[in-house]
């Protein structure tokens, strides 16, 4: 069996590459996992979706949010898919996802220029006391009251996943009822003018 000090050593492009994707470097030390938010357009057949979501769950990969809908064509539904894990694995996942019959488009917006919002609809607890409070923290993040009881108030939230996470966090305190969120959807985000002159 080989010793550590005999095992053989990486070149300095294998660190690079190794680091880049997340991967251990020595025997003993933990995968790093990246975030992937990854775009798919796909044709709106019977089981395209299911084909989707099985190429990561083979790989043991936890998918953050799934969120399918319709595109602009009636025919081609758009897939956000929010997952984590080693970049070289999920490298391959994309390939592969290119090869299915259903793909038309996949996109990995990962350390690209990228629109994301997220919609949330957070119930709250309230008294005569907490109410002012409520309604300013509302209003700070540009929120609407969509329901409301004696004792509880039901907000609607629609914003980048960073700022769904920050307004849930200072809203906990008040006693959160219920949260239901739609998950990411996500573009990339390409004009011209903002791209560096060459």
């Amino acid at each position: 069996m080989m010793s550590d000090s005999t095992a053989p050593t990486l070149t300095p492009q294998q660190l690079f590459r190794k680091k880049a994707a997340g991967e251990p470097i020595v025997p003993d030390e933990q995968e790093k996992p990246n975030r992937h938010i990854v775009s798919v357009k796909l044709e709106n057949s019977v089981g395209a979706l299911n084909r989707v979501l099985n190429l990561f769950s083979a790989r043991g990969f936890n998918l953050e949010s799934v969120t399918v809908g319709m595109s602009d064509e009636p025919s081609v539904s758009r897939l956000t898919l929010v997952t984590t894990g080693n970049d070289r694995i999920i490298g391959q996942v994309m390939r592969q996802l290119t090869n299915l019959v259903d793909t038309l488009e996949v996109d990995d917006l990962t350390g690209e220029p990228y629109v994301e919002r997220e919609l949330a609809l957070v119930t709250v607890g309230y008294t005569v006391e907490t109410r002012p409070e409520i309604m300013d923290t509302i209003e700070i993040f540009r929120g609407k009251v969509v329901n409301i009881t004696e004792d509880t108030v039901t907000i609607e939230l629609t914003g980048p996943n960073a700022k769904v996470n920050a307004f849930i966090g200072l809203i906990r305190k008040h006693g959160i009822v219920e949260v239901a969120r739609s998950g990411r959807v996500a573009m990339r985000r390409a004009l011209p003018y903002e791209q560096p002159d060459e």
